[in-house]
């Protein structure tokens, strides 16, 4: 029970994180927060996502050239040229990698107004830091695990970050339903998204980028993520953005 607990507390915690600090705030700004707020976050995604640590300036800037360049060949991840998800996330983190470490020319409008803390970054991706986290999980295991099948959950908890973002970038643009015309095969994985926190609402998010958000367009489309930030923004931690309501007549029948 204790290796099923943890799983689920480092699934949430970090997607948490993914969700709340790297997409909607790096990459979409739909909400501000105070200076020391947005270093806290840095400190609690690197706690929450250990081994697998993605930074905000990586994940923003990539993901912004996910929604500029969809399903085209400068799409840093779409299902539509790749054979499986493993090779689309192999191509994905070697693009996040030479954004991250600037190896490559980015168009200013992809990087503006994206956080960057080089030096916190640069500790929370190393390879001391991934393999101290790797090391501590499987310490965990070994106190913990009480059946051989328990030991299965443990590459998880190495990668669980790219799990993350394959369930989305992959199976996202493949299955699910589709509220709006969009240029793109983004699609809304579930009906409620009890898995990826509102990340699942994939193809109401394409269509309206900048919405904190992600669900709310049908009755059942609640959005986890969005719930705890108003939370937060009642406590005065931060502010969203207001952005106007879906106009209905935009939304496609029922499928």
């Amino acid at each position: 029970m204790a290796i099923i607990i943890f799983i689920i507390v480092l699934w949430y915690s970090g997607l948490f994180f993914q969700t709340f600090f790297l997409h909607r705030y790096a990459a979409h700004q739909s909400f501000k927060m105070s200076r020391f707020g947005e270093k806290l976050c840095y400190v609690l995604t690197w706690i929450t996502q250990g081994s697998n640590y993605l930074s905000a300036y990586g994940y923003g800037v990539m993901h912004r050239m996910h929604h500029a360049f969809a399903d085209t060949e400068n799409d840093p991840h779409s299902p539509k040229y790749d054979p499986h998800p493993f090779a689309m996330m192999w191509r994905t983190k070697n693009i996040y990698q030479m954004i991250n470490k600037e190896k490559i020319r980015v168009e200013e409008k992809f990087t503006k107004n994206v956080p960057q803390w080089k030096s916190f970054d640069r500790f929370a991706s190393s390879w001391v830091s991934r393999i101290g986290w790797a090391v501590a999980y499987t310490v965990f295991f070994i106190f913990f695990a009480d059946a051989w099948w328990q030991w299965l959950f443990l590459p998880v908890a190495y990668m669980m970050a790219p799990i993350h973002g394959m369930i989305i970038n992959w199976f996202g643009h493949i299955y699910g339903y589709v509220n709006f015309k969009v240029s793109d095969t983004s699609k809304n994985l579930f009906r409620f998204d009890w898995l990826m926190m509102g990340e699942g609402y994939h193809n109401n998010h394409h269509k309206f980028g900048g919405r904190p958000n992600f669900g709310g367009v049908r009755w059942h489309e609640i959005d986890v993520t969005y719930i705890i930030m108003l939370g937060l923004e009642k406590l005065g931690w931060i502010k969203m953005n207001r952005v106007m309501a879906t106009p209905k007549r935009e939304i496609l029948p029922r499928n």
